[in-house]
């Protein structure tokens, strides 16, 4: 037991770090911000929908830490839209490499804080207008100042970027992405909700629409277990489509410079099926997120809204699904030629000696990869929104189940998607300790 652990030391404290450091978050998620009238607050039912699942609870709860990591989730959009051609600046430190990376992250932090600013502002204006002035505490209506606000939303600025340093101390220090792993936390936490909402809707005599007479019949159980084995078996298919990849052969050219001519080498150019991995799903949820939210602030203070306003932006309605669906494909293209870039790979290629067969060196090699990278964000854009959809359809299956209850979708694939690539990167760093020294 001693040899193991002085010979995987680093990961290990590696662990320990990554554990603390998200004890820590959990802590900060119940530390509610000055001025608030905790019952109120912390209200069962959440009207913030996916965006408190970022926030692990925290935005419904109303704490310092309320707005979380979303307003960098949120920031990383618009600098990565930015790259396009938009702004000249930003394109340029896209292709520096390093250098450029590390500017383009300090701009998406300063982005992201200001963004924090602003959604604090309108949080707390939104909670003003919902539920009136109780819902401060110690601060009477005529004492509820611009200062107030400004003071309340510098509090919330101030938590996101703690979040936000905690999350790069865990990609240093730690084990996986910083970021999604508070990401996945904030998800994992509100399991505990969804096993049991499910409880009470299958094997609750008094509130199961299939119990008879106040008794269980067989329906509860023979239920709530197909829908713990569905969910089981959607993970299981998550974890099988996030390892699928397609190959492109390669070949090197013989090499006259070398002391001794080898053969032709045969290599290849992995292409992941799901390239993208879950960004286009955040991405697509965040933004039709905050719509929904507005609108419940709106019909939380008791006015009314067009019935249009929600057929849009919700994904549970025809409309709202359709936008959400088409995000997802928009997104998963976007990203997939971003992260994989078919002109960069033609030319490295090339001054490599090395050749696609049958596929001449040059353009028609670039154009080779892009419709075969087309094909596979095709079918992995396409299995994103299988996925994304079967929480809509496990409702229409069992009607009146609890918004809580997320069976797949947006949740489990993020959850999954971290978990595998935080596996990969447990895997290699231990391989490269038990490697070390070898040569």
């Amino acid at each position: 037991m001693k040899a193991f652990f002085s010979k995987h030391k680093k990961l290990i404290l590696g662990i320990l770090f990554t554990a603390l450091a998200i004890l820590i978050w959990r802590i900060g998620v119940h530390i509610q911000l000055p001025f608030v009238e905790y019952n109120l607050s912390s209200s069962d039912e959440s009207i913030f929908g996916f965006l408190d699942i970022f926030s692990g609870g925290a935005l419904q709860s109303f704490s310092i830490v309320a707005l979380g990591i979303s307003p960098y989730i949120n920031a990383s959009i618009i600098v990565q839209l930015l790259q396009m051609d938009i702004v000249p600046q930003f394109k340029e430190w896209a292709e520096e490499g390093e250098s450029g990376k590390e500017k383009l992250n300090r701009w998406t932090r300063y982005i992201a804080l200001l963004l924090a600013f602003i959604e604090g502002l309108a949080l707390i204006v939104g909670y003003q207008v919902s539920y009136g002035y109780n819902f401060f505490e110690f601060v009477p209506n005529t004492e509820f100042t611009l200062f107030t606000y400004v003071y309340m939303a510098l509090i919330v600025t101030a938590g996101t970027a703690f979040i936000l340093w905690l999350a790069d101390q865990i990609t240093v220090h730690g084990v996986g992405n910083g970021a999604s792993m508070m990401i996945v936390v904030g998800i994992i936490a509100s399991f505990e909700t969804m096993i049991g909402s499910l409880k009470t809707y299958f094997l609750d005599p008094a509130t199961s629409k299939f119990a008879v007479d106040g008794l269980l019949t067989w329906k509860n159980i023979v239920f709530f277990i197909l829908v713990l084995i569905l969910f089981i078996a959607i993970i299981i298919g998550v974890v099988f489509m996030e390892g699928l990849q397609r190959k492109i052969p390669i070949q090197y050219a013989n090499r006259p410079a070398q002391a001794k001519l080898l053969g032709a080498q045969d290599s290849n150019i992995p292409l992941k099926l799901n390239s993208a991995s879950v960004i286009p799903v955040i991405f697509a949820s965040t933004l039709l997120s905050f719509p929904t939210t507005i609108i419940n602030f709106i019909e939380q203070s008791g006015k009314t809204i067009s019935e249009w306003w929600t057929i849009v932006f919700s994904y549970q309605k025809p409309i709202g699904f359709a936008i959400y669906v088409i995000l997802i494909f928009v997104f998963s293209f976007f990203y997939s030629f971003m992260q994989i870039n078919p002109d960069k790979i033609a030319e490295n290629l090339k001054k490599q000696n090395a050749y696609i067969p049958g596929v001449k060196p040059g353009e028609a090699t670039a154009q080779y990869i892009s419709k075969v990278l087309f094909k596979i964000t095709l079918l992995g854009a396409t299995y994103l929104t299988v996925l994304a959809s079967l929480p809509m359809v496990v409702g229409l299956i069992f009607t009146d189940l609890p918004s809580s209850v997320q069976i797949g979708g947006t949740s489990l694939m993020i959850v999954v998607g971290v978990a595998v690539e935080t596996y990969k990167q447990i895997k290699t760093a231990s391989q490269s300790k038990e490697y070390h020294g070898f040569m």
